[in-house]
């Protein structure tokens, strides 16, 4: 579980990771460091592996029925090992990881919709930023509406940037028309909409092989929706991070993949979903694939069918 956890939260944007070695007070532990660091040196593979940078991981030791080294720093005398930071003192002097994206079109995937004095969305502001009155469009059903309120913890703003937890009041939309998984956006770079698409999956945890027909459910940004697998375009060298080709130099089309391998796969949805390219915005191109309440796979979007966005667009 905390494999599949870490897996998770990595393929959900996460950077840094605080990790909190809990329980040390237990009397067959007493804040023994060679407990500690056997916990460490255990867990940092094993998070590496799920694609963290080692500089991006903080180890401290911790209490939580007690408190110890939550808000206050350890006694000495309990733990002289151990001279860093309280949790939540390293968390005050953290910087901030908000990216400044001026210029970039505006995109809010919806998590959460209510009716209160109106018509009011929740979710995270992805890219570039909208002010009060702005003209925006949702997708896919390509509805214009215009932001009335900004409420960011649930006090009114201006303006909603990038890295914001928003609730906006929209105007001329009705809360039953509104689902989570739809975007919000810019009416001049509307969101892209697919059911077809190219993706690159590694393959995480797998029962049995995977091959074209394979059904699964697909998570990606607040969208959730059931996935079949078309076709099975490639496989990808883990030394060379390139696809794999034949003695002629042709690509290598495998035929069915199993657990550990990394593969290029085209996608087909059950329904059109709003959906981009991970080079052009990584949280609405970045997705899980899971079946039977497990996470198998994760992946990143490379290309959408062109073909339904431009039926869409016109």
């Amino acid at each position: 579980q905390t494999r599949e956890h870490a897996l998770l939260a990595k393929t959900a944007g996460v950077k840094h990771l605080i990790v909190l070695i809990n329980k040390m007070d237990d009397p067959s532990v007493e804040w023994d460091q060679k407990r500690y660091d056997d916990i460490t040196t255990r867990l940092l593979p094993f998070l590496k592996q799920s694609g963290f940078r080692e500089k991006d991981i903080y180890f401290l030791p911790a209490s939580g029925l007690t408190g110890a080294n939550l808000k206050e720093p350890l006694d000495p005398k309990v733990c002289p090992w151990y001279t860093g930071p309280p949790f939540l003192s390293y968390l005050d002097e953290l910087p901030s990881f908000k990216e400044v994206q001026t210029g970039r079109p505006f995109r809010l995937s919806i998590v959460e919709k209510f009716k209160d004095m109106g018509t009011i969305v929740m979710g995270k502001v992805i890219s570039g930023e909208c002010r009060k009155n702005d003209n925006l469009v949702i997708m896919p059903n390509k509805t214009l509406v215009q932001v009335a309120d900004i409420l960011i913890d649930d006090e009114e703003s201006d303006v909603a940037e990038a890295g914001d937890n928003v609730k906006l009041k929209l105007r001329n939309i009705e809360e039953e028309d509104v689902s989570p998984g739809m975007v919000l956006c810019s009416p001049d770079n509307i969101c892209k909409i697919a059911d077809l698409f190219l993706a690159k999956i590694q393959l995480v945890e797998l029962r049995n092989i995977i091959a074209p027909g394979f059904n699964c459910i697909l998570h990606i940004h607040s969208s959730v929706t059931e996935v079949s697998f078309q076709e099975l375009v490639g496989k990808m060298d883990k030394k060379t991070g390139k696809k794999m080709v034949d003695k002629q130099g042709k690509v290598m089309k495998p035929r069915c993949a199993k657990e550990r391998e990394v593969i290029v796969a085209k996608l087909q949805l059950a329904s059109p979903i709003c959906i981009e390219s991970f080079d052009q915005f990584q949280q609405l191109g970045r997705f899980v694939l899971r079946d039977e309440g497990k996470t198998i796979a994760v992946g990143m979007v490379l290309k959408t069918s062109d073909k339904l966005c431009n039926q869409i667009s016109n």
